[in-house]
């Protein structure tokens, strides 16, 4: 599993790192990342964090 944030489309609300802490982060600006060498497999609540992410900025690909 890979997990993205298109950073063009990040507002900061901050979503996915309250749904998802052990994936998610903000960064010094208070916008999402993935937290380097977190690929998001081993967390069922990415999928969450996808579906609470208000601009849809979270993709996730199998594989």
């Amino acid at each position: 599993m890979s997990v993205h944030i298109d950073s063009g489309l990040c507002i900061g609300s901050g979503q996915c790192a309250l749904t998802a802490p052990g994936v998610f982060t903000t960064d010094d600006d208070g916008f999402g990342t993935v937290i380097p060498g977190k690929d998001g497999a081993d967390d069922p609540m990415v999928n969450e964090a996808v579906r609470a992410c208000p601009v849809q900025a979270i993709s996730v690909a199998e594989g």
